[in-house]
């Protein structure tokens, strides 16, 4: 009798448990499942758009330059690009679920450390196990929704998942400004803490374990290799102008950081074609697409990512925006980004999708041209108007995009593919904040020397100017006049800074739109079907 009940028991709970809205044979799991990765990605997303408006007071509270705080962020985006292929094979190993779990749980406990950080070094400490943890919950995400969608309603699922990461684009920036101006810039990091925990439990309630049967050997020499040749690069070049390096690109330790670099990425690229089971599967790049899809992705990353970065910069050191006012001008950019991208993902699925692609490529571009009219006197709604275009591209192009890239795909590969993607995503971005970040720099310079030649103390203009300065100063100051005559001529000088600051934000912002129109070269030369093959279960 009892093992009559017994079993009674076992058939009754296996009948609840598969009509559960959490078994994944329920219709509604994947929707359930689609959510759970949502939350994760807001907050890796979030992470590194809400830093941007608090560099200025993480610059002067620690007393760093620009060439040390760009690794506030660096080092974020740097420890997800290390992550992002080894979490593929981790989730292989260990099974989907758990890798998940632990990458929120090391970004929530990212986050806290860097909370509590008392100087800069211990900052980027913290963002490099951030990093880690939000480099394992991207790829997972996207390799889990294309695992459980079917290609029929991929691009629109691959839509709603991009809302989350439009959401942190549009609320990460005011988040941090509000936080910032009204707090401190450590809060920026620790209301990330409440939001890992919800997700952390989402996690456990709702997905169920899926580990891949076939399991690969880790790569190690592909793995050595690649933290070697991403780290020595990104410091080369943000070390190539430092102030702190007067011998410039032919410093000895940044020839070194080179050359080791270069040998490591051979070394990568070698082991990464030749052995059976590679960490980073660059055989993948073979498939037509996927290809061509990663070179554009590499290229949009420089733009993209470093203009993020510029922006902030520019309206708090520039015009004088307190850092909610910068934060607020990014809020329309993920609101559009997120309309547009399930509307462009579902146009995908049934037209040809380079059409939003390339006109996404087209307005983003334009976008950056009009960023290269910046001064001190722009207007916001002339700002605003960049931004609304930025969004509007944004969201055109990265749903059709990666549905694209991954048509051809089959299914074993897509944690693969899709880290390999993520990878590329974040060396693009990495490249553009260190590469922009030495180029305003070095523009900077050169702008200053510039204008300051252009500057004759004994013009009848220059003796003007300084005179109506002296007059002012002293009616409204009540200074004597020789530190009037001293103080206007300060406020002189501080003015030509200021517009060289300006001209170097505007030459970036040049290189970006170059960028963006070469790495759209690639999308004319894709491949495209109606109806693509449904790929095998």
């Amino acid at each position: 009798m009892n093992r009559r009940l017994t079993a009674s028991h076992i058939i009754r709970s296996r009948i609840r448990n598969r009509d559960s809205a959490f078994h994944p044979r329920h219709t509604s799991y994947k929707w359930f499942l689609l959510a759970n990765v949502m939350l994760g990605t807001f907050m890796a997303v979030l992470d590194a758009t809400i830093v941007n408006v608090g560099l200025p007071k993480i610059m002067a509270s620690f007393g760093v330059g620009l060439d040390k705080v760009e690794w506030v962020i660096t080092a974020y985006m740097l420890a997800m690009a290390v992550m992002l292929p080894t979490s593929a094979w981790m989730a292989d190993r260990f099974g989907y679920k758990k890798m998940y779990f632990w990458g929120l749980f090391l970004f929530t406990l990212g986050s806290l450390l860097c909370g509590l950080s008392a100087d800069e070094n211990t900052l980027i400490i913290s963002r490099v196990i951030q990093g880690l943890g939000a480099g394992t919950l991207q790829p997972l995400g996207m390799a889990i929704i294309t695992r459980e969608f079917p290609p029929s309603q991929r691009g629109i699922a691959l839509g709603f998942w991009s809302i989350s990461a439009a959401a942190s684009v549009s609320f990460g920036p005011l988040i941090g400004g509000f936080l910032v101006d009204n707090f401190n810039w450590q809060l920026m990091f620790g209301v990330n803490v409440p939001i890992g925990i919800v997700a952390l439990m989402a996690t456990i309630i709702i997905q169920q374990e899926y580990v891949n049967k076939r399991t690969r050997k880790f790569d190690l020499i592909g793995f050595l290799s690649v933290i070697t040749f991403l780290p020595l690069t990104l410091f080369a070049l943000s070390q190539g102008n430092a102030a702190t390096n007067s011998a410039g690109w032919s410093a000895p330790y940044i020839l070194i950081c080179l050359g080791i670099a270069a040998i490591a990425l051979a070394v990568f690229i070698t082991t990464e074609l030749t052995i059976k089971e590679p960490l980073i599967d660059l055989r993948l790049l073979k498939d037509h697409n996927f290809g061509m899809a990663n070179l554009i992705m590499l290229m949009f990353g420089i733009g993209m990512f470093g203009s993020t970065f510029l922006m902030p910069l520019y309206l708090q050191n520039s015009l004088g925006y307190t850092a909610v006012q910068a934060g607020s001008v990014f809020l329309p950019v993920g609101l559009i980004q997120g309309f547009m991208a399930p509307v462009s993902g579902r146009f995908a699925d049934k037209f040809n999708p380079k059409i939003p692609i390339l006109l996404g490529v087209i307005i983003l571009a334009v976008s950056f041209l009009l960023n290269t009219k910046l001064s001190w006197l722009t207007e916001h709604n002339f700002i605003m108007l960049s931004l609304y275009l930025r969004g509007f591209a944004m969201g055109l192009m990265f749903t059709p995009l990666s549905t694209l890239s991954l048509l051809q795909i089959p299914r074993e590969k897509m944690a693969q593919a899709s880290g390999l993607s993520n990878t590329v995503r974040q060396l693009g971005g990495s490249l553009g904040i260190a590469i922009l970040a030495t180029l305003l720099t070095t523009r900077v310079a050169y702008h200053s020397q510039i204008y300051g030649q252009a500057v004759q103390t004994s013009s009848p203009v220059y003796r003007t100017t300084v005179t109506g300065l002296q007059h002012s100063i002293e009616h409204k100051a009540g200074s004597s006049p020789g530190t009037a005559q001293k103080q206007g001529q300060a406020v002189l000088l501080g003015n030509i800074s200021k517009q060289a600051f300006i001209q170097g934000i505007d030459d970036d912002f040049m290189f970006a739109a170059l960028a963006t129109l070469i790495g759209g070269i690639p999308i004319i030369f894709m491949r495209t079907r109606k109806k693509p093959l449904k790929q095998k279960e």
